[in-house]
């Protein structure tokens, strides 16, 4: 047996969510209970070795002063919180930031802590996701990151984002399978009395439940219409034509508002809708397209390929070992 403690360092800094810490350390100590080889050394760092104030009120002790902690780490991660901002424009943690990156096997973020990453040029090339929403406002500030707003979590080589808050859960998870195998991934998830483990590429947010209807009257009544009528002509023109208006004033709107066009809208409601059918019900690939509006299977197959990174055949299966536990 190895006596080697994989150093896992979490940075936090006042206004941090508590959940993006505690997801981590939690999943992890379950880890080391039910029996990592080698064990996570875990420890939360801050600025000066201070107790950061969390958004919820709660003041989180720290177990290093980030400017003492050397390499090599085995991973460093960064919370997430609505200090986010403020931390991503302190030289002195970016410096810590950069330095400890550099002597880590992998680096990640929670939530918005992928703000403090892009501030420290690590995620430039990257394909990241954050909290969906703050990734536009990423995306902006940062261009030569790629910012996907989709997934609940993203593992791109060395480097791994999380979504909001509870999502820190999933990505710890296969943070955990990835260093010692699904079998203890699972019950660790378990013990967490939680899924395992959602697919990182499910959508963290559904077009179905986005906090609030476009303001545009027309736009709002074309949006009911999609997600209402999946299985019928979907066109842009065909929605113009309903609009009584031209597709390219159509299109305008979807983008001012919605930030896509009509088609991608159109294609992210089928696709999630068909993502529900396959995991709520045991219909034929065949039906759940036709009900969805796609063409064919084949079709339906492209579009999943596309948005999730996997078939509707191999999502309702994964769904399923997670249901069962094994």
């Amino acid at each position: 047996m190895t006596t080697t403690a994989r150093r896992v360092v979490i940075i936090g800094y006042d206004q941090v969510e508590l959940l993006d810490i505690a997801c981590v350390t939690d999943t992890l100590e379950a880890a080391n209970r039910l029996a990592a080889e080698p064990l996570y050394d875990v420890s939360v760092a801050s600025l000066r070795g201070l107790p950061v104030r969390a958004s919820s009120g709660l003041s989180v002790t720290s177990q290093a002063a980030l400017e003492c902690v050397r390499g090599p780490l085995d991973t460093l991660l960064v919370s997430g919180g609505f200090g986010h901002t403020k931390a991503a424009g302190d030289p002195e943690l970016i410096a810590h930031v950069r330095r400890l990156a550099a002597r880590s096997r992998r680096v990640g973020s929670v939530c918005t802590g992928s703000t403090v990453l892009a501030a420290a040029g690590l995620l430039d090339g990257r394909r990241v996701t954050t909290h969906w929403a703050y990734a536009h406002e990423l995306a902006h500030r940062h261009p030569a990151v790629i910012v996907d707003p989709r997934p609940l979590y993203v593992i791109d080589g060395d480097v791994c984002t999380s979504a909001g808050v509870t999502s820190a859960l999933d990505l710890t998870l296969a943070l955990v399978e990835a260093d010692h195998g699904p079998d203890l991934a699972r019950t660790v998830a378990r013990w967490l009395v939680t899924y395992m483990q959602r697919p990182g590429n499910q959508a963290q947010l559904s077009v179905y439940v986005k906090d609030s209807p476009p303001e545009h009257r027309i736009l709002r009544q074309i949006v009911l219409h999609i997600t209402g009528n999946l299985d019928t002509d979907l066109s842009t023109a065909a929605l113009a034509a309903r609009a009584g208006v031209s597709e390219r004033h159509l299109s305008r709107l979807f983008l001012a508002q919605l930030g896509e066009s009509p088609a991608r809208f159109v294609r992210t409601a089928r696709g999630e809708a068909a993502a529900r059918l396959l995991e709520s019900t045991a219909l034929p690939l065949a039906a759940v397209a036709r009900r969805c509006g796609f063409g064919s299977t084949e079709t339906m197959r492209q579009a999943f390929q596309a948005s999730y990174a996997t078939t509707p055949s191999a999502h309702r299966a994964a769904l399923r070992r997670a249901q069962r536990g094994h």
